[in-house]
């Protein structure tokens, strides 16, 4: 990067860092660290929970899933304005109403201690290890680009953050993140702007969107179904987003503490409500349009040479090896078929209603892949752990290669700022469940205001150092953005499905959803190991439903069984 880079990543990193440790002025106990004092109006809630969602995960691997694999992902987040009503009307009330500090406490009044530590401890499990690939997401990338020692890029990324979320709790946090997401929205639409004003001459946004949707990439709604019927092993369309979608977002934002944590901040429950909504209007629209940027991307290099992995660091040690003969011989070739691709791309900007054109572009993308692949097996052979999934490397190698000066340094900040929004929700999460749900609990039950806001702040450090060594052990996940979503439906189902009995199953006792609570989980993981191993063909989003599912009839069973016994 050039010097001006360097100036415009380092003065917005420490603006941020400055502007949290100024508004982390709090009051000293378990109000005011957690929840702000119950204080944030709506707006802010709402950039508080989009920011939470929109780790740097979203940034550098949407993009990378919609050049790699078209727009369908956007049909994930189908079913959440449909989660964002459900909440509003259920969940919101009975949090605010009982003045909860986490959702977990709920559990207890409904069921018993044993179900909310239960409940308590698979948030903890779930949400310490996605942390860690939150850290771990910009760490990884940003070492391969800019030539960062990882460990070091992992102790930086984590270690900042947690310098204001210690000190501030949950009022820094939902403040940072309104900077933050000023700077994110500011830097994903200039990095639009510029994208469109790169695309070659002829070709233009209009252009560049016709040949994404010739070549398969405006693939906005899918069914599913296949000349078999329906596929439950992929993992997008409009159906699994809007069923099982509905149930994996009603999950996250409604019993996730990292989430619910946002919303319980406002100061009312009309103002809790309006950001839960807003989020469900302007969520899936943000989503479209950063997916329509790894489009855009996409156009740009059916006209621009591209190297055979966008991760150009695995290539220089590929290059310095015993394979750099072969290697360089695979480039020429690359490069050879490029060239060909990109003379007739300008032939059907010309024709573009010619179909044996897309066909001869397709030809050459095709060849493109077998090249490609063949260039990552070398570099494998050079490292067998090295990550060779394009998805996550693709628009950051965009930004640096061919953005503007400052502009880059813009772009990397808003990487990083949108992994410190997320990570440091995420720590203000980790850190209440463990004082509330756990501590105060089993350990000290009776601590004076001042014990709260001391353990609130170790117990944060804590969590921070545990995200960090997570973060150094993550390795060949792919798509940084499904692994996320993927690990999340490992245990979403179940936390979702106690909620489910406890909220609309009066009748069903605690023992009864704490055994169907287990039963579940077990089978959860069975389901999702058989699918991993190819037994079955079953999409992450339908563990979620099915696990969900499988909560409600083991406790109804339970509980009947105990009754008549």
């Amino acid at each position: 990067m050039s010097n001006t880079d360097w100036i415009v990543l380092i003065a917005t990193l420490a603006g941020v860092i400055v502007y949290g440790l100024y508004k982390s002025r709090t009051t000293r106990d378990l109000d005011g660290y957690f929840l702000s004092n119950r204080t944030m109006p709506w707006w802010l809630v709402l950039l508080s929970v989009m920011g939470t969602q929109a780790s740097a995960v979203t940034f550098l691997s949407v993009p990378g899933q919609s050049y790699v694999d078209g727009m369908r992902f956007v049909q994930f987040y189908f079913g959440l304005p449909f989660a964002m009503i459900v909440l509003c009307v259920t969940f919101v009330p009975i949090f605010h109403r009982m003045k909860v500090y986490t959702a977990y406490e709920f559990l207890e009044h409904r069921f018993d201690s044993k179900t909310r530590t239960l409940t308590s401890l698979l948030f903890l499990l779930q949400r310490g290890m996605s942390t860690g690939i939150s850290i771990y997401a910009p760490a990884i990338i940003l070492s391969s680009l800019l030539h960062w020692n990882i460990y070091l890029t992992n102790v930086l990324m984590g270690g900042l953050l947690i310098l204001y979320t210690v000190s501030g709790g949950a009022k820094a946090v939902a403040h940072t993140q309104k900077f933050q997401m000023v700077v994110v929205f500011v830097g994903m639409i200039l990095a639009g702007y510029v994208l469109v004003g790169k695309l070659p001459e002829g070709l233009g946004f209009e252009g560049a969107i016709d040949l994404g949707d010739k070549l398969g990439k405006m693939n906005v709604i899918t069914t599913g179904f296949t000349e078999s019927g329906f596929n439950w092993g992929d993992r997008y369309n409009i159906i699994s987003g809007l069923i099982a979608g509905l149930f994996f977002q009603l999950s996250y934002f409604g019993t996730d503490q990292s989430q619910v944590g946002r919303y319980i901040t406002a100061s009312s429950i009309r103002e809790s409500r309006m950001g839960l909504i807003m989020n469900g209007i302007v969520k899936v629209p943000m989503q479209f349009l950063i997916l329509l940027l790894g489009v855009l991307v996409f156009s740009f290099y059916t006209l621009t040479n591209h190297p055979a992995t966008f991760n150009t660091k695995q290539l220089e040690a590929l290059n310095n090896s015993e394979y750099a003969g072969i290697a360089g011989g695979l480039q020429s070739k690359l490069d050879s078929v490029q060239s060909s691709k990109q003379e007739v791309v300008k032939q059907w900007m010309n024709d573009r209603e010619n179909p044996e054109l897309v066909k001869n572009i397709k030809d050459h993308l095709a060849q493109e892949k077998v090249i490609s692949d063949s260039v990552k097996t070398l570099v494998k052979k050079v490292d067998a752990l090295a990550e060779t999934t394009d998805t996550n490397y693709i628009f950051l190698r965009f930004v640096i290669d061919h953005l503007p000066i400052g502009l880059v340094g813009l772009l990397i900040a808003v990487i990083f700022l949108a992994g410190w929004g997320s990570i440091a929700a995420a720590l203000n999460s980790l850190a209440s469940t463990t004082v509330v749900d756990l501590h105060k609990k089993f350990v000290e039950k009776d601590c004076s205001k001042q014990r709260d806001f001391v353990l609130s702040k170790r117990y944060t450090l804590g969590w921070g150092v545990f995200c960090m060594i997570t973060a150094m052990f993550a390795t060949k996940m792919g798509s940084l953005i499904e692994a996320v979503n993927i690990l999340g439906s490992l245990f979403y189902g179940v936390i979702l499905g106690i909620f489910l009995v406890a909220f609309y199953m009066k009748k069903i006792k605690s023992n009864a959803v704490f055994w169907a609570a287990i039963v579940s989980e077990a089978i959860t993981i069975t389901l999702f190991t058989m699918e991993r191993y190819k037994m079955i063909g079953l999409g992450f989003l339908w563990l979620t439903l099915l696990s969900g599912i499988c909560v409600i009839v083991f406790s109804w069973i339970f509980n009947s069984v105990r009754r008549h016994a």
